[in-house]
Order: C-alpha cells, then structure tokens, then sequence
C-alpha cells in the first residue's frame, strides 16, 4: 500500500513541474503576443506562429526517427543564445538580412522649426486709389497667375485722372498744330522768331503734362486696360494663391487696405530658432534635414540665413531655410525638426535600426550562422538615417537580421524557458 502511495505521490509532482514548465512557456508567449497587441502590430504575431508551425512540421518528420533519443531536446535550441533554424523556418518568418558595412555616419543637433512663406515671393495687393469694391472675382486659397484679375473697383478719382489725361492729349493736339503752323510762317518770313519758340514751348509743355498724367494712369492700370469711366482692375502680380482675401462686393477701400494677399508656394521658408551655444555650429550654407513626424515626411536642403542678432523675448537666432516645396506637402503653419550634421566620421561597422533589440536589458542583435542564429550584445554608438554605429560587438562582413528579429527574441525566450526547466 506504501508502495502505491509512493508511486502516485512521484506522478502527481511529475505532471506538477511538465505543468508548471507549460504556464511559464505559455505566459512569456502570451506575454509576447500581448506587447504586439497592444501596439497594433500582428505581422510579427503571424510569423511567429508560421515559424512554430514549420517546426511543429520537421518535427513530426523526425518523430520516428529520433525514438530512441526522446530524452534529448530538439526544439532549435543548442546552446545558451543559439538558435537552429533552417532555410525554410528562416523564410516563412520573413526574416531578412542586412550586411555589417562601412558607412559616413554624422552627429545631429535637432532644432525646432516652422514653414512659413517665402517672404520674397508674397504680395500685399492693396488698390492704389480709394474707391467702392464692385466685383471680387477670385476666392480664398484659388490659384492664380500673374496678371489674372482680382477685383473691380469704382472710384471718383480714377475717374478725374483718366479726365484730366484725355484732356492733356487734347492739349498736346492742338499745341502741335499751332507749332506746325507757327514754324511754317516762320520759315516763309511770315512770322517771327519769337512766336515760333513759343509755340514750341507749348508744345513742350503739353506733352510733359500728357505723360505724368498716363504715368498716373499707368500705376492705377498697368495692363492698359480700354478705359472704362471710373472703374479699374486689381490683377495678380506673379502666379501663386490667395492665402487672405479681406474683399467683399460693396466694400468702401483706401489705398492702405490689404484686399488681397498673393503668396508663391512653390517654394517656402523654414525658420528655426537657434540657442546662443549651438550658433557656432551653425553656417549658411550647411546641409540640414527637415522632417514632419505628422507627415512622415522628410526633406534635404541647405541654411541660407542665420541672423545676427538675438530675439528680445526668446534670446535666440533665427535660422532659414529655402525648401522646394512643387508638390505643395510643406504647408506654412506646419510644425517640423531641423536636424544639422555637426560632424561627420567613418564608422567601421554599421547596421539597420531596426536589428536592434533588448534581451536581458542589453543591446543585442540576432547574427547569422551556419545553423541559424545567435544572440550578441553589442555597443552602440551614432544614430543617422534609420542605421546605427557598433562600436563593439561586431564587424564588417558579419550578417545579422534586419527584419523579423523580434521573432528571433520570441523564439530564444522559448529556449530560455525550455532550458530552465
């Protein structure tokens, strides 16, 4: 009786430990499957189960030839961090590659910045005489090309100037008749001298007249319009788009009314702000790079402006940019990082972001063997468009995994786990 109640004691704490080593694989999976979950990234999680399943799959295919060897392990784990993984595993997790290389890395300073519109490429329209708005014929933010009309406008004085230059015209009419018909008495020894050099000064005169009067015209009508009493045109002065519009029909204006404002978008400004112990690193001319997180979006220009005095309120510079902007993307108002290469140096081992991960609170990477894979910590040193510096850990030549090294660390947690018990 003794006997039996030994026997049954050993088996209640064999499937004791064979359960506990269960919940404890299952728990770091699920734990692993909950991280991804929980940041909406299931691609990971699909690989993850396809990789099993393949393994599942040889290991059905070896099941009756490894019979006699059932108390070894043959889960892809030889050794503490090694991971044996075949061809075919290594392809249905998606895993890819990246090469240990050289590469120029720099060092970044990032600064705050803001679009805002080429200042050299905006226009105030203002009307350039008083009057009442008869038509407004563009609407906000509607593209526009030089010399497209804007508004109408109805005033008294464009009235009494186009008067006053159709009456000069008359004047100069007539004063070079009288002096046609006075040089030719003079000629005949009709007339004398005298009256000659008269006429001719007032002709002189009324010419003079005429032409200040079509200047005054001119700068109320540059493009020559057919007068038409008392109205004129408002007309774009370059192609752009109305970013303000401040004209209604039936709206009395001045000459010191802002009716319209006509901006060039096709290129704008970047303007940064620049603390006084970062200015010495900073050099028109200089390339930085321009990123929108909200946009993810980036851009390469170079420094064209970097004040010389510091801003009352905020004590710092200001920078500027000129970024091309032909696909309208760079909005002015928009938020975005100015990051400057401060220094630039070769780095003997460089490798994608993205094969970084944490295992046991230590930067490590998934390198490539013969057999599959083996985890290695490394230190890390310059950060640049999405690569890494490692300065310790490994060297040109080596390859590790690019893609799908989160699965890798999944499938090493899984040994871990195996291993402890």
């Amino acid at each position: 009786m003794q006997k039996k109640l030994a026997v049954a004691i050993a088996a209640t704490l064999a499937l004791g430990f064979a359960g506990g080593a269960l919940l404890y694989d299952g728990g770091r999976y699920a734990a692993e499957i909950g991280h991804r979950l929980a940041s909406n990234d299931r691609s990971d999680i699909v690989r993850v189960d396809r990789i099993r399943e393949v393994e599942a799959e040889h290991k059905d295919d070896d099941h009756d030839e490894n019979d006699d060897d059932a108390g070894q392990s043959t889960e892809g784990h030889d050794e503490e961090g090694a991971l044996t993984l075949s061809e075919a595993q290594i392809a249905a997790a998606d895993i890819k590659l990246a090469d240990v290389q050289a590469r120029a890395m720099g060092t970044y300073i990032s600064l705050p910045g803001e679009v805002t519109v080429d200042e050299e490429r905006t226009a105030h329209v203002v009307p350039p005489s008083a009057g009442v708005v008869e038509r407004v014929l563009v609407g906000l933010g509607q593209k526009v090309a030089a010399g497209d009309a804007l508004a109408t406008i109805v005033s008294q004085q464009v009235s009494e100037l186009r008067s006053d230059t159709a009456a000069a015209a008359r004047r100069v009419e007539l004063a070079r008749t009288t002096f046609k018909r006075e040089r030719q008495l003079w000629m005949d020894g009709i007339s004398a001298e005298q009256d000659y050099l008269q006429a001719q000064q007032t002709l002189q005169e009324a010419e003079i007249a005429l032409a200040n009067a079509r200047q005054k015209n001119q700068t109320i009508n540059p493009q020559e319009d057919a007068a038409d009493g008392s109205r004129y045109t408002l007309r774009a002065p370059f192609d752009g788009v109305l970013v303000e519009k401040h004209l209604v029909a039936g709206e009395v204006v001045s000459e010191s009314s802002n009716a319209f404002t006509v901006a060039d978008l096709s290129r704008v400004w970047v303007t940064f702000s620049v603390s006084p112990r970062d200015l010495e690193q900073v050099k028109v001319g200089q390339s930085v790079r321009v990123s929108a997180p909200e946009l993810g979006r980036e851009a390469t220009a170079k420094v064209t402006y970097v004040s010389r005095v510091l801003g009352e309120q905020t004590r710092t510079a200001t920078g500027r940019i000129d970024l091309d902007n032909a696909d309208g993307i760079w909005r002015p108002g928009l938020f975005v990082s100015v990051a400057l290469a401060t220094e630039r140096h070769e780095a003997k081992a460089v490798i994608p972001i993205t094969s970084i991960q944490d295992v046991e609170e230590k930067a490590s990477v998934f390198v490539r063997t013969a057999e599959g894979f083996v985890v290695r910590p490394v230190t890390l040193g310059t950060r640049s468009d999405g690569f890494v510096e490692v300065r310790e850990g490994l060297k040109a030549g080596e390859r590790v995994a690019a893609t799908g090294s989160f699965i890798l660390k999944s499938e090493l947690g899984k040994g871990s786990a195996e291993h402890a018990h």
